[in-house]
């Protein structure tokens, strides 16, 4: 499955440290984040829940860059 979120982040550098974050969280398949649409694209791994899975994503990218926020469905 693949769900795209809205984003809010400062800048480019910051939103290639959220993607790496994301695609380091356990249940995320491929991540990618375009700065200039201020959006997410996660694919989840089979067998994850999608919810738990994005509630960890957030947790990781607010690790690295602590202002950034991903709006959740």
């Amino acid at each position: 499955m693949k769900k795209t979120y809205k984003i809010e982040v400062d800048c480019a550098n910051c939103a290639n440290k959220m993607e790496n974050a994301a695609k380091k969280t356990e249940g995320v398949k491929d991540a990618s984040v375009n700065f200039m649409t201020l959006k997410m694209s996660v694919e989840f791994e089979d067998g994850y829940d999608y919810k738990e899975v994005m509630q960890n994503v957030l947790k990781n990218c607010k690790k690295v860059e602590d202002d950034c926020e991903i709006y959740l469905k």
